[in-house]
């Protein structure tokens, strides 16, 4: 039985479990806070630290924040600033992440087959089911996006930088910290209209509203978003390690 060691890297926090081939966690997931500032180094030293303490895996899937190609990261916007999230840019770590080869390097360290894939892709392999056009969005620190056809996954595009409103992106109108200042009521409202403004550009068979805010959607506000919106579990960002195996196509090869 092939098993995979999934983990999900986010702004906050890093979460990491052990899964058999039909998806079941073999090992309790764990979580550590994200570290800052966060060189690559760093990075794949927590994750290593992370792994060590569950059971070994015959492969990895590591999902996180940005725009990542053939496991390669082209921008990561949380890990080049200096104290996390919302914090000052270090040129710094701008110039160490940038074409950073993450799937290459983690494969090295663990020794095992690895795939680095954005986080919110990694969250749709564990949700959709593989039927015509199908759009997960994440809601947490920021906004994730990913697409898929027909069960393939499509290239990547940072939806969350593109601006909504008076030159502020999608990123910051839902994120987590104008969630806080608005409060459960008004920022369920605004996804709600963000839902709206996307769906003639996608034209979706269905929707599905991730992450762990996606819970906090108050419930009048997800009822007006229609049948083809649905609000699946934050685990999804684990137990979609397993499934990216089978739903990448043949646009990526997973072998180091």
């Amino acid at each position: 039985m092939v098993t995979t060691l999934a983990i999900d890297c986010g702004g906050g926090g890093i979460k990491a479990s052990v899964l058999d081939a039909a998806g079941t966690m073999r090992a309790r997931p764990l979580r550590v806070p994200t570290p800052y500032p966060l060189p690559p180094s760093l990075f794949a030293k927590t994750l290593l630290d992370l792994g060590a303490r569950l059971p070994s895996a015959d492969r990895m899937t590591v999902g996180m924040p940005g725009m990542i190609r053939h496991g390669v990261v082209v921008a990561t916007p949380h890990y080049v600033t200096r104290s996390g999230p919302r914090s000052k840019v270090d040129p710094d770590l701008v110039a160490e992440w940038s074409g950073y080869d993450a799937r290459s390097a983690l494969a090295e360290a663990f020794g095992v087959p690895a795939l680095v894939l954005n986080d919110a892709e990694v969250h749709g392999a564990g949700v959709v089911a593989g039927t015509g056009c199908e759009l997960v969005l994440t809601l947490g620190t920021g906004l994730g996006s990913a697409l898929f056809d027909g069960g393939v996954l499509a290239p990547h595009l940072e939806l969350s930088h593109a601006p909504v409103r008076w030159g502020t992106t999608y990123d910051t109108y839902v994120g987590e910290p104008e969630r806080r200042r608005l409060g459960d009521a008004f920022w369920s409202r605004r996804i709600r209209q963000v839902v709206d403004g996307l769906r003639p550009v996608f034209r979706w068979d269905r929707l599905y509203l991730g992450g762990g805010n996606s819970r906090l959607i108050r419930p009048e506000q997800l009822g007006r978003m229609g049948d083809d919106v649905v609000v699946v579990p934050n685990t999804a960002g684990i137990v979609g390690g397993v499934r990216a195996w089978d739903l990448l196509g043949d646009r990526y090869d997973p072998t180091p």
